[in-house]
């Protein structure tokens, strides 16, 4: 049974991610680095205790997915602004 989830698990790397994406005018692929900072906390939290969870990161197998698209292909979010007719 998972444990219950630490709100101070991986925070610093969470709010690291929102202030980045405030610079950058919410562009996430500026961010990247400090996306991939909260993926590798999360996945050192899992690896050494597969029960853990943190309120800052996303389900084991949501993020072995996202570790496994980051290493395959570029998937950052990216605005995308269309014209109104």
């Amino acid at each position: 049974m998972p444990s219950e989830p630490s709100p101070n698990v991986c925070h610093a790397e969470a709010c690291a991610i929102q202030d980045c994406l405030r610079r950058a005018n919410y562009n996430e692929r500026r961010c990247r680095s400090a996306i991939d900072a909260l993926y590798a906390c999360c996945k050192k939290m899992y690896d050494e205790d597969g029960d853990a969870r943190a309120i800052a990161c996303p389900q084991p197998d949501l993020l072995k997915l996202k570790l496994d698209q980051r290493t395959r292909e570029e998937v950052d979010a990216e605005l995308r602004r269309t014209r109104m007719a």
